[in-house]
């Protein structure tokens, strides 16, 4: 049986924040290297030029374990040459897979295009006017250019059904959530030292932006933090985005982006996670958490499947009454730990890789005219 040749196009990782999309590029990987070999495809990377601390170590990416095929040019100036047209994939593959909407020319090959979300489309005003552009104009290359779509989501299948993709065309595989290493319980209690935290804490994981829904959580927070048997401090971990600032208030302490051990750590460590944004294709932060056993405080999200304690996104005393709750609440903690688990465990990267197998093999075989080998 002839493996499927596969060319995984990465760029996201070439990024100083690669973002929930890096994540899911990093663990989709992740989950192919623990495949039987036998089962597994012939993968390669494709990204642009290694920055600077590349040149003289090497390629970063060659760390997942896969030949990388790296451009000489630069990030911006090759997903523009995507975007136009100018350039295309290297000849040879079977399947080409877009990590994210920056997609090329297959050229020979079938593209497979992961979509996230379109959320741009449904909650405009959370959007910079730039980012908005370039989304759409994204969307509508890779509606030409994708035979297939991999979404997280039925959510995310109907609404790209609505913009154009045939539904016979989009599979919904959702993400996984082992990708974190173990807690490194000394880097993050260091971590809490130096942000002045002691003893029990909320959490927050999230991009600094107005989709996040941040201000309302804040606000929640102030209202209920007199209620707490101590006035604990709520750690929100994250890049700086863009929109309306987090207000600084009283025990509200902004950690910025930490290590993955750290991330762990802190995931272990605290009493709750809070993860309330307005929309959200998937919603990562909640299973990571969920892995730890750790108690999730949420919108309704595709990824929790009503194994966290849901709240309004839009209605700040439901946040507060879930925050409360779940932080003192004895008997709903337990049931939280319990059946997050149980969602954390049907979400590993091994399984989730598998199924990405299944749609390049089905593809693949489409390709030859139903026969390979």
């Amino acid at each position: 049986m002839t493996r499927t040749r596969v060319l995984m196009v990465v760029e996201q990782l070439r990024r100083s924040t690669p973002g929930g999309i890096g994540t899911y590029a990093r663990g989709l990987m992740q989950g192919l290297g623990e495949l039987d070999p036998a089962d597994a495809p012939e993968v390669e990377l494709l990204a642009s030029r290694p920055g600077r601390k590349g040149w003289g170590g090497g390629d970063p990416l060659a760390a997942h374990g896969y030949p990388v095929r790296s451009s000489v040019l630069p990030g911006p100036a090759l997903t523009r040459a995507w975007d136009r047209g100018l350039l295309g994939a290297p000849a040879g593959f079977d399947v080409v897979h877009a990590v994210s909407l920056a997609t090329l020319e297959p050229r020979g090959a079938v593209l497979v295009s992961t979509v996230h979300d379109l959320l741009w489309r449904r909650l405009p005003d959370a959007y910079p006017l730039r980012g908005r552009s370039w989304h759409e104009a994204a969307l509508q290359r890779a509606l030409h250019r994708a035979d297939r779509f991999i979404v997280p989501a039925e959510e995310v299948a109907s609404d790209l059904e609505k913009a154009g993709a045939p539904r016979g065309a989009i599979r919904v595989i959702p993400m996984g959530c082992d990708h974190l290493p173990p807690p490194d319980l000394e880097a993050g209690a260091a971590l809490l030292e130096r942000l002045g935290v002691n003893g029990p804490f909320l959490l927050s994981v999230g991009t600094l932006e107005p989709r996040k829904n941040l201000v309302r959580i804040t606000e929640a927070y102030r209202r209920i933090r007199g209620s707490l048997p101590e006035p604990w401090s709520l750690v929100v971990v994250g890049p700086a985005g863009w929109g309306e600032r987090v207000n600084p208030e009283p025990g509200v302490v902004l950690a910025g982006m930490v290590s993955p051990g750290e991330l762990s750590a802190l995931y272990s460590m605290t009493r709750l996670l809070a993860y309330v944004p307005l929309l959200e294709g998937f919603g990562l932060p909640p299973v990571e958490a969920m892995v730890f056993g750790t108690p999730v405080v949420a919108s309704p999200l595709p990824s929790t499947a009503g194994a966290a304690f849901e709240v309004d996104p839009q209605d700040t005393d439901s946040i507060a009454s879930g925050l409360l709750t779940v932080a003192t609440d004895t008997a709903v903690r337990a049931r939280l730990e319990l059946a997050g688990r149980q969602r954390a465990a049907e979400l590993r990267w091994s399984v989730i890789a598998g199924r990405h197998v299944s749609v390049w093999d089905e593809v693949a075989a489409a390709k030859h005219g139903g026969h390979r080998g």
